[in-house]
């Protein structure tokens, strides 16, 4: 199964050692996984001008790193968002992808979505209910929601409970 990783984090810190310990995990299953480092590219927010659903044929009015994520987006079996919580949601660079990928709507192949999520509260019901629209919407199965928190993060015990989740997909 080929495996796209968007990860929405500026900074190689939590969300980073959760991606890690996904990507290993599903590696040692045989899965191809490719990380996309969504934190730090440039992409802009959604204009809503439907270029894409008109004239653009699913492909998006503006050029920016939109275009480096979505050759894997499109061509993966599963979709993994991952992002720390920054007041409540997901980062503003992982929102944006997220948003923008709305130009072709349901990812060509995927039939699988799961998400990551780093925090130092542990105020996740947001981001898990805008990732379970997505799912519902796009028809995607939703695997599962695995998150850390304070002092999970990065922990052994986390990043193992990480790694099995990812080899039993």
């Amino acid at each position: 199964m080929k495996i796209a990783i968007l990860n929405g984090s500026p900074r190689l810190e939590n969300t980073a050692a959760m991606v890690e310990a996904f990507r290993q995990g599903a590696e040692s299953a045989g899965h191809e996984v490719e990380v996309l480092h969504v934190g730090k590219m440039k992409i802009n927010g959604c204009l809503a001008c439907e270029y894409c659903h008109g004239k653009g044929e699913g492909k998006c009015i503006q050029k920016d790193d939109l275009e480096k994520i979505m050759p894997a987006y499109m061509e993966s079996d599963m979709v993994v968002f991952a992002s720390p919580i920054y007041y409540f949601a997901p980062t503003a660079q992982l929102e944006a992808a997220w948003q923008r990928v709305y130009c072709i709507g349901k990812p060509a192949k995927a039939t699988k979505a799961a998400l990551l999520l780093s925090s130092s509260s542990g105020a996740y019901d947001a981001a898990v209910a805008q990732f379970e629209g997505f799912a519902k919407f796009t028809g995607i199965q939703n695997v599962g929601v695995c998150t850390a928190t304070g002092e999970e993060n990065k922990s052994e015990a986390k990043m193992n409970e990480i790694k099995e989740f990812a080899a039993k997909l």
